[in-house]
């Protein structure tokens, strides 16, 4: 493995998914990071732009699938076709980053990866970057596959969440994973909160050598099958493969995992209730976005895409309109609007934007 002055960064964006959870305005042809939900410009522009100072556009990869690839050029600026890898079918994590290693690793042997969602928020940029840098160089010093947890503000129970065991060294904040847990319910978390454990932000980094050697130990199901890759196979190598997140593929199985404790802010846009948390609220508390008014209301979200929104001694409301569909519901109720739209006929469930 190169030393950490000669391992050179690369970054990868996963930009799959249409991000159901925003329905109505997250559509397959615009799914949600395209859209503007942490300011003026797209999620997935905001994490180009962000990477980009750290990462020339030569190592930046967008992974996503080929209905995307012209609306995802579109909303990055100085992106090209050569920036976009194409996944042939949608399996998760695992798959997509263990072709991603492969493809860095022909090209750059000693490459370190850093991966990177494209619906995050994070702030200062400095911060991340600067982390970044100390992380890549950490995990080719200590051969560890590295995350990087969030310091908890709230008993989120919409994220999961990693107990750190021991430092790495004594003055750092690198640990050891000490083990994952899933998504909790509220009391739980506000127990995690209290005893030290990160959030699981699902940013990762790590040699790409080395994800490649923990896949050969530890995840037969993906590992058996990269050797269709040293042929360009790559479409029967997703056919082949299970879909498997790379945290239960091979994070919960590897002894050589190891997070490091966020110095930066960060938040995932995972449903409506996150935009009260990343865009500007007024005095009561309330977002507007488009041609929306919000009148003696507190603690609303109106979102409109199309048309107008009138609110008027409301409540902790989300209120989306998007073409011919209005969708109105508690604020509380917005990470569960899956279960909504299992109950909904395909024409509403999966619109297309006007």
């Amino acid at each position: 493995m190169s030393s950490a002055g000669e391992a050179k960064l690369w970054a990868v964006v996963l930009a799959g998914g249409i991000g159901s959870r925003f329905w109505p305005v997250s559509t397959p042809s615009r799914p949600k990071q395209l859209l503007p939900l942490a300011g003026d410009g797209s999620l997935i522009g905001q994490t180009v732009e962000r990477i980009a100072p750290l990462v020339p556009s030569k190592r930046i990869r967008v992974l996503t699938g080929a209905s995307l690839a012209e609306p995802i050029m579109g909303a990055v600026l100085g992106l090209g076709r050569e920036n976009l890898w194409l996944e042939p079918q949608a399996k998760g994590t695992a798959p997509v980053l263990a072709w991603a290693a492969h493809r860095i690793a022909r090209a750059d042997p000693s490459a370190c990866m850093v991966s990177l969602h494209a619906d995050h928020v994070i702030e200062p940029a400095a911060a991340f970057l600067g982390q970044l840098e100390e992380v890549a160089a950490a995990s080719v010093r200590h051969g560890r596959l590295f995350t990087i947890g969030a310091v908890p503000d709230r008993p989120e129970t919409g994220f999961g969440y990693i107990r750190p065991g021991p430092r790495l060294q004594s003055d750092s904040a690198h640990f050891a994973v000490d083990r994952f847990v899933e998504k909790p319910d509220r009391e739980t978390a506000a127990g995690y909160v209290r005893d030290g454990y990160l959030w699981n932000t699902g940013l990762f980094v790590w040699p790409v050598s080395l994800l490649l050697e923990e896949l050969g130990r530890h995840t037969p199901e993906i590992a058996a099958h990269l050797g269709l890759l040293d042929d360009d196979r790559v479409t029967e190598f997703f056919e082949r493969v299970p879909s498997m997140s790379v945290d239960e593929g091979l994070l919960e199985r590897s002894a050589r995992v190891a997070v490091a404790e966020a110095s930066f802010s960060w938040d995932d846009v995972g449903a409506w209730d996150a935009v009260a948390r990343t865009r500007a609220r007024d005095a009561a508390g309330n977002v507007g976005v488009g041609d929306a008014h919000l009148v003696e209301s507190e603690g609303c979200i109106a979102w409109a895409d199309s048309g107008s929104i009138i609110l008027f001694g409301a409540h902790d409301l989300v209120v989306v309109r998007n073409g011919d569909i209005t969708f109105v519901a508690p604020r509380d109720r917005a990470p569960d609007l899956k279960s909504l739209l299992a109950q909904l006929p395909p024409r509403l469930s999966r619109p297309e934007a006007p």
